[in-house]
């Protein structure tokens, strides 16, 4: 799928980039300007590497959004042998690939797989709530009565300006209110559990580390790549199928936060269309990640489309 004319998906406007779908908006800064050169050489390797695989695999139809380079699935999609689509006639599987928080239900014809197609819901309160199902623990508190520090959030996807508050308030509309979950390393920094999940298994856990005074900014000082068991139990690990297989989540990133005092396991974010891989890993580590998540994306895909044939069959 050709990346023209990418640049149309952003605004510009008094030293501040604005995604046009998302309303999502960063500042131009140096180290915004670092982070763009950095993705840059990782995304010449991506192009470079892609022409050694061969593509003949299965076609896959994105639909509303065209995958641009800067998401991860572009370069996990250049080292696997899956191939763009060119319409959905055209299509072995059909990605529901949609950066809003809220997609509305859209019609997929009945005899093609579909990624994310019941991935409709994104928002913070969805999140916690699909959590409290799955695991009987409560993530959502009360701001009028919170017991105790907690954290307002804007519900939409990728907003990154939370904010800790300690006192009773209102709700105010368009924000969740979560507790707050003590994430800190033995350093005293803030220490997020990104994972990246194929067909609710989680194939490679990015271990981003920022100050505690940076907890909700989309920056990080410091990214490391760990394998799923090294960073969970098994037991932790069913769980998290257990929640992305009632989120609906074929794809994706979800974003978990181990509490330092009780040792337990909280998701608190999910990104059906995340960008990646993290931009403070290494250049060695982003290959490695990738070229990962291109194989078990195969095998994901291999294994879709013979669910399918059988389901055609019976």
């Amino acid at each position: 799928m050709a990346s023209s004319a990418w640049w149309n998906d952003f605004r510009y406007a008094k030293g501040t980039m604005h995604v046009k779908k998302t309303g999502a908006a960063v500042r131009v800064e140096p180290g915004t300007v670092r982070d763009f050169l950095n993705w840059c050489v990782f995304h010449g390797w991506v192009e470079c590497a892609r022409h050694t695989v061969s593509c003949d695999g299965p076609r896959i139809w994105f639909t509303p959004d065209r995958v641009r380079p800067w998401y991860l699935i572009w370069p996990v999609m250049a080292l696997s042998h899956a191939r763009f689509a060119r319409s959905a006639a055209d299509a072995d599987i059909i990605f529901v690939f949609d950066d809003c928080t809220w997609v509305a239900e859209r019609p997929l014809p009945a005899h093609i797989p579909a990624i994310n197609a019941g991935c409709a819901d994104i928002s913070k309160t969805h999140v916690a709530r699909v959590f409290e199902q799955v695991t009987g623990r409560a993530l959502l508190c009360d701001p009028a009565n919170p017991f105790g520090a907690y954290v307002e959030k804007p519900e939409v996807n990728a907003a990154h300006n939370g904010r800790i508050l300690r006192e009773p308030q209102p709700p105010r509309e368009g924000h969740t209110y979560q507790r707050l979950i003590n994430n800190l390393d033995d350093d005293g920094n803030v220490l997020d559990l990104r994972c990246s999940v194929i067909g609710g298994e989680v194939i490679q856990v990015y271990l981003k580390r920022r100050p505690v005074e940076r907890r909700f900014a989309n920056f990080n000082t410091r990214a490391t790549l760990a394998n799923p068991a090294d960073v969970f139990t098994a037991a932790e690990q069913a769980m998290i199928s257990r929640f992305c297989a009632a989120m609906a989540l074929d794809w994706g990133g979800i974003d978990v936060l181990r509490d330092r005092d009780t040792g337990e396991l909280w998701i608190v974010d999910v990104n059906k269309t995340d960008m990646g891989p993290t931009v403070a890993l290494g250049l060695k580590d982003k290959i490695t990640a990738v070229r990962k998540l291109a194989a078990q994306f195969d095998i994901y895909l291999d294994a879709r489309l013979r669910r399918g044939q059988s389901a055609i069959a019976a």
